[in-house]
């Protein structure tokens, strides 16, 4: 299936704002690297999107790179704030209009600002294209110019455990 053939909010709205992208559809994947798999890239290029809730009725998306943690003190730091929480998954969905494991800054159904890790810069990334198994593959630089984001340092290495 071509990227022409693929329809979600999401896509739509990356292609409204104009930037090379591509859509690509798979079916659900159980982990972030069968998804990145499934995309072909590595899953350092999988981006996760978060919905982090500054206050009440106050959101942000933060975007971290696949192989790393999102560090809680980096974006309370950030943010200048001593708590932040994650939304339940319905508060979620009513915020961006996608499920858990769907959500992306792109076609959000409220525009929240977002926080871009400074891994994304000057690489090609994807993120989630707004359905289950659709991703968008597309520079990280193009994402946070689209979106005014604010880069920072606001992840760890992510430690496994043997």
């Amino acid at each position: 299936m071509s990227s022409d053939e693929i329809s979600t909010p999401a896509v739509e709205a990356a292609r409204a704002a104009g930037i090379p992208f591509t859509a690509t559809r798979h079916g659900r994947v159980g982990s972030l690297a069968e998804a990145a798999a499934a995309r072909g890239i590595e899953p350092r290029d999988l981006i996760k999107t978060l919905v982090v809730r500054r206050a009440e009725g106050d959101h942000v998306f933060v975007l971290v790179p696949g192989d790393r943690t999102f560090s809680w003190a980096k974006v309370r730091a950030l943010l200048g704030t001593n708590r932040i929480s994650m939304p339940d998954a319905d508060t979620a969905l009513a915020v961006t209009g996608y499920e858990r494991g769907t959500i992306t800054p792109f076609g959000s159904r409220t525009r929240l600002p977002v926080i871009a890790d400074s891994h994304l810069v000057g690489r090609r990334i994807s993120l989630g294209g707004g359905a289950h198994g659709v991703g968008l593959t597309l520079e990280g630089d193009d994402v946070i110019r689209v979106f005014d984001a604010t880069v920072a340092d606001i992840s760890d290495e992510e430690t496994r455990k043997p």
